[in-house]
């Protein structure tokens, strides 16, 4: 019998995800003897025995690991032989500024669940976890991950959860965030001048006011949200205007997958996404309906399952197969996560909050995904998606990328990774920007980060380029919607020239009007713009995104001159003749109505034409009803011209009208429209890969998250030779530039 030695370096998703107590399991089981070691820069594993059971723990080890762990390095070279007795657990320390991936949190797992019902010491305890769930980002303070460096550092473990922590055999052995009800953190309900800390009694009178319409604030594993019965409409339309939140979708905690296959239609790909171990929010078809103010007309809305011990004890004592889940903030400020602040804040609108008493160190948000194409695709990255990074093929260690105005998140370098913050939110407010600066310093301190080089949008007015330039560092602005392709080469390994579409809203151009609809080549370095949507006034700068009738009123004015308005009249019914006539006179004088060739414009300009959307209440509003309203299966498209490298979209108003005056129904209109777009891309790929012999095609930007268009140009796109690349795991919006 030979007898060899090993040492095994790996890297990834490695800490937090009981990655430690699998490697000493599976040692055990092919019995090896040495040391597995958890540091800052990985996992390092000595270890030796029998040469064939060696081999055999070798190619079990990645095909096992823990659900949530993933391995991006895995090296393995012979070793001196040690002669160890045993296989053991090394402590953890820190070695360098190289660091570890930083598990995100994880929803509680099938056993724990099982647990909370048999374990004397944890029956109905809401804070049940192990090493394969709980939370990982939000208590973290600092690497290595150990409990002292985490906000369960206050909480002394019992002997019993002592016992399960220290026993490398217990699923628990080394999970940081052990507790039981003896020794953990602990709910309390605040309803007028009264608390109850009894679970028992919280759960059944959170129970009973939400049944009864109730709002309620719970803190949840991120920061707190806000909720109440979705089938109530008063309930619905009162938080509505408590929060300031007028007309945006709300999302949904559905109790379990078989009520959302009730509820909602659902395919495999949904389902998987939903049952998962991030438990996002999954956009999904309505089957039945809730309250109208729930959605407000759309014919999706954001479904969750539980992913905390709390929300299943919750859903034992509810009526009521859903709730309304949304996050616990006001208008535009950032997610409430201290106790304080919510009876404060969140208090007045709520008719009891519910507290527990550890701490969120970092400040996470849901994400929020839906499927297409049969794949995974992230619109907010927040909660269980950060702070995993991007593997890139080239070195970033030092490069701070500043991310954009809008649905902000930002990213640091180290080595050959790209790490992303989680969702930050609009920079609009000195809230939201105070949370922006303190993520960059935890994510600074957590990550060993010293910014040497800083990346940041064209945009002079950002909040985000201006942070940049206080920064005593050499800063480089890069072209928004160059960023964005770069962004989607980035997350699928892509080092070299590819044709970039580019589709959003609004991004500041190098020529100094608004981009938003452009084709170009592109690689990491440098673009050139191959084409874009003819330019058109916008009347009122950003005003626009609030009125889409102005900028249907420009489009119509440019085909077609000013008489337009009274050569169909019908195209204007509802629009207060006087704010028409203030905007036909910033157009004409050409007065703050700066050009722009966005996407997000045109899509906004058609659904005010077809009167789906006049005048919105949240952004992205009038194309995400414009995509409601196109019925699925609808064929046909309209004509449009490519003069040069220009787009016109005029043959489309003229068909649009035209179909508009025979009495077509919008929804069918707007089907046409969809897939008109998708004509495009595909004529302008074609006409730009003939002319450079590019066939790597990335897509990337806002517009690409109506599924509409992103189904339709994949497909056609992928039918006509080409190879086409598209975000999954960073957003195609605005909130994944900085990688």
């Amino acid at each position: 019998m030979s007898i060899t030695a090993k040492k095994i370096e790996i890297k990834g998703l490695v800490q937090g995800v009981g990655f430690r107590p699998f490697i000493y399991r599976l040692a055990v089981e092919h019995k090896l003897k040495g040391t597995v070691e958890n540091n800052n820069r990985g996992v390092f594993i000595h270890v030796e025995g029998e040469t064939e059971q060696l081999e055999r723990f070798i190619i079990s080890l990645p095909q096992r690991i823990p659900e949530a762990a993933s391995i991006t390095v895995f090296k393995e070279i012979p070793a001196q032989l040690e002669y160890y007795t045993d296989f053991s657990i090394k402590k953890s320390r820190s070695v360098s500024d190289e660091i570890t991936e930083v598990s995100p949190d994880i929803g509680v797992c099938k056993a724990c669940l099982e647990d909370m019902k048999t374990q004397p010491h944890r029956i109905n305890y809401p804070f049940i976890n192990c090493t394969n769930c709980g939370p990982r980002f939000t208590i973290i303070r600092d690497l290595p991950y150990d409990r002292h460096q985490t906000t369960m550092a206050v909480f002394e473990m019992c002997d019993t959860c002592r016992k399960e922590y220290t026993d490398i055999l217990d699923r628990r052995f080394h999970a940081q965030p052990i507790a039981c009800k003896h020794c953990g953190p602990w709910y309390t309900l605040h309803e007028n001048s009264r608390t109850e800390e009894d679970l028992e009694k919280i759960l059944t009178r959170t129970a009973q006011l939400l049944e009864s319409g109730k709002i309620l604030a719970i803190k949840g594993l991120g920061g707190y949200h806000l909720t109440c019965n979705p089938f109530d409409e008063k309930a619905v339309s009162d938080l509505r205007l408590h929060k300031n939140r007028e007309g945006k979708p709300f999302a949904l905690m559905v109790k379990d997958l078989e009520t959302v296959k009730e509820y909602l239609h659902t395919n495999p790909e949904e389902e998987k996404l939903l049952t998962g171990w991030r438990k996002p929010i999954v956009l999904l078809k309505v089957k039945k309906p809730f309250a109208p103010s729930v959605s407000i007309g759309l014919d999706t809305v954001g479904v969750m399952l539980p992913y905390m011990p709390f929300h299943y004890l919750l859903f034992e004592k509810l009526k009521l197969p859903a709730i309304v889940l949304t996050s616990g903030n006001l208008s535009d400020e950032p997610i409430v996560i201290n106790n304080e602040t919510a009876l404060d804040k969140l208090g007045d609108i709520s008719e009891a909050v519910i507290t527990y008493n550890r701490d969120i160190h970092n400040r996470t948000d849901d994400s929020v995904t839906f499927v297409a194409t049969g794949k995974e695709r992230v619109i907010r990255r927040s909660r269980s998606f950060a702070p995993s990074p991007v593997e890139l093929t080239f070195e970033v260690e030092g490069i701070f990328a500043a991310g954009a105005e809008l649905v902000n998140c930002f990213c640091i370098g180290k080595g050959k990774q790209a790490i992303m913050s989680q969702h930050i939110g609009d920079l609009k407010n000195m809230e939201t920007l105070e949370f922006y600066k303190e993520s960059i310093r935890r994510h600074e301190r957590l990550f060993r980060f010293e910014p040497s080089l800083a990346a940041m949008d064209l945009h002079p007015d950002y909040l985000s380029t201006n942070y940049v330039r206080q920064l005593d560092i050499p800063a480089t602005a890069i072209q928004h919607h160059h960023a964005h392709i770069a962004s989607c080469m980035a997350e699928n390994g892509l080092d070299t020239k590819v044709i970039g579409v580019s589709f959003d809203g609004t991004g500041y151009g190098t020529d100094g009007n608004i981009w938003g609809g452009e084709f170009m080549v592109c690689d990491f370095l440098d673009f050139d713009r191959k084409a874009h949507f003819e330019y058109i006034p916008q009347p009122g700068g950003d005003a626009v995104t609030k009125h889409p009738w102005r900028m249907m009123t420009a489009y119509l004015v440019h085909y077609f001159g000013e008489n337009v308005v009274t050569e169909h009249p019908e195209l204007f019914d509802g629009i207060d003749l006087k704010e028409l006539e203030v905007v036909l006179f910033m157009i004409k004088n050409k007065i703050n109505s700066p050009l722009t060739s966005s996407a997000g414009r045109l899509f906004d300009a058609v659904s005010s034409l077809l009167g789906i959307c006049r005048n919105t209440t949240y952004h992205a509003e009038a194309p995400m009803r414009l995509e409601a309203a196109a019925p699925p299966g609808a064929e046909g498209s309209y004509s449009f011209e490519i003069k040069g490298d220009v787009i016109s979209m005029k043959p489309v108003f003229e068909e649009m009208i035209e179909a508009l005056n025979r009495g077509e129904n919008p929804g069918t209109i707007s089907a046409k429209f969809h897939r008109t777009i998708s004509e495009v891309i595909v004529e302008n790929i074609s006409r730009i890969s003939r002319e450079t012999g590019i066939r790597e095609i990335a897509l990337s930007g806002g517009t690409f998250q109506n599924r509409i268009i992103l189904e339709q140009a994949e497909q056609l796109l992928t039918r006509t030779g080409f190879n086409v690349y598209t975000h999954s795991h960073i957003p195609s919006n605005d909130g994944g530039i900085a990688p």
